[in-house]
């Protein structure tokens, strides 16, 4: 597996066997089941169902599929896991969606760039364009980390008690959760990238 220069954890593949034994367990567990029960009513022994689980074994079809009618799921269902598709998002120059945000206001034109559909963490890329009629506003206040890269024109951009002048190129990575926004609008219209990172939220 290469890496990059990121610090996040390497992905670690899981073999078919053992993305097949943790779907069983999950399902088993999820039907209220002990490892006896489903063996039993798969019609193979214990020490057999405790090797799918962990992975050690490439069971048959036939078994598979004793499997799958003891705990009432399709076949398919058992490779789900495996098969599990990576997320990717692709929006085409001028074609991202924009979108109402929270706190929106006039002259701050928001294009959502892209849509994660899953996972514990949330990620909305934004490209900000501030028009002619935008006024400075520095009470946005949100849950999560934003990044934010300069594109075009120049502002003051103020985060709590701290501003900073940011002109094409510059950056800057905040706590998103204490007041910030366009404190002085320098030159319009102005673009710049934001990233917004939060934990999504449960249920």
């Amino acid at each position: 597996m290469l890496t990059t220069g990121s610090g996040a954890p390497a992905i670690t593949e899981r073999s078919l066997e053992q993305a097949l034994g943790a779907q069983v367990r999950a399902l088993r567990k999820r039907g209220a089941m002990t490892a006896t029960d489903l063996a039993a009513a798969a019609n193979i022994s214990a020490g057999m169902l405790s090797k799918i689980e962990n992975g050690q074994i490439s069971p048959s079809l036939a078994t598979l599929q004793s499997l799958a009618t003891a705990l009432n799921v399709p076949i398919t269902t058992l490779f789900a896991s495996f098969e599990e598709k990576r997320d990717c998002s692709y929006v085409k120059a001028g074609q991202g969606v924009v979108i109402e945000r929270r706190g929106t206001k006039v002259g701050h034109q928001y294009s959502l760039l892209g849509h994660a559909l899953g996972g514990a963490v949330a990620v909305e890329p934004y490209l900000i364009t501030l028009h002619e009629e935008a006024e400075p506003y520095t009470g946005f206040q949100h849950e999560g980390v934003e990044f934010i890269h300069m594109l075009s024109g120049e502002v003051i951009y103020r985060h709590a008690d701290r501003s900073y002048h940011l002109r094409p190129g510059d950056s800057l990575m905040f706590d998103s959760a204490a007041p910030h926004g366009p404190e002085e609008l320098i030159v319009k219209p102005m673009t710049y990238l934001s990233i917004i990172v939060h934990a999504r939220p449960e249920g």
